[in-house]
């Protein structure tokens, strides 16, 4: 069962963060790394990166290869906190995020894999 609810808080944060992205993107462009923002425009690069959330979060949801999802959600999540350091008193609750990624990828129970 932990698993389970793990997944669904997991893909609850990703979805609200990129549909929030698509409905209000000046209040989540100022959280892209400058170094990307210098190679890609982020009109461009935000909904790029929106769109990867809603797709881990549907691969969260499916119960497929559960593990692998959240390995990616521990390098997505751990890139965020690093590239936003800076914004630590915003950004500290994605290390929480990332510890129950992690925890989902280590999990012992059977995460229908």
């Amino acid at each position: 069962m932990a698993p389970l609810l793990l997944r669904i808080g997991l893909a609850t944060v990703f979805l609200f963060a990129a549909i929030s992205s698509f409905l209000s993107p000046s209040d989540w462009i100022g959280y892209l790394p400058k170094f990307a923002r210098d190679i890609v425009s982020a009109n461009i690069l935000l909904p790029i990166f929106s769109i990867g959330e809603v797709v881990l979060a549907a691969w969260l949801l499916s119960g497929v290869y559960v593990r692998f999802a959240a390995l990616v959600c521990v390098a997505m999540l751990g890139g965020i906190v690093l590239a936003n350091f800076s914004l630590l008193p915003i950004s500290f609750r994605d290390i929480g995020l990332l510890f129950a990624a992690l925890a989902l990828a280590v999990s012992k129970e059977p995460l229908n894999e």
